[in-house]
């Protein structure tokens, strides 16, 4: 089953999601669960959130996966959501 994992920053912490950039990236790239991701920006093209297409077997693999994202780890998100997700096009 497909999961959306979306986030949205802490105010303030950009440096935060910075820093921690390069582990997020390694851990996305060596994930096997992982089916598309990216950041959400701003207007002035600023990241400050995350969008991350998972295919786990179950919410709870999702939830575990999310919790161990080097940027969960570091404290970097206000709120962190994961639906289910039925892909229709693309």
């Amino acid at each position: 089953m497909l999961y959306a994992v979306i986030t949205k920053d802490k105010e303030g912490a950009f440096q935060t999601r910075l820093d921690n950039r390069p582990a997020h990236v390694e851990y996305l790239k060596a994930s096997k669960e992982v089916r598309m991701a990216g950041p959400f920006v701003n207007p002035e093209r600023t990241m400050h959130g995350s969008l991350i297409i998972l295919e786990c077997d179950t919410l709870d693999d999702a939830k575990s996966w999310a919790a161990d994202d080097p940027y969960a780890q570091a404290g970097l998100f206000a709120d962190v959501r994961i639906e289910a997700w039925n892909k229709v096009i693309g």
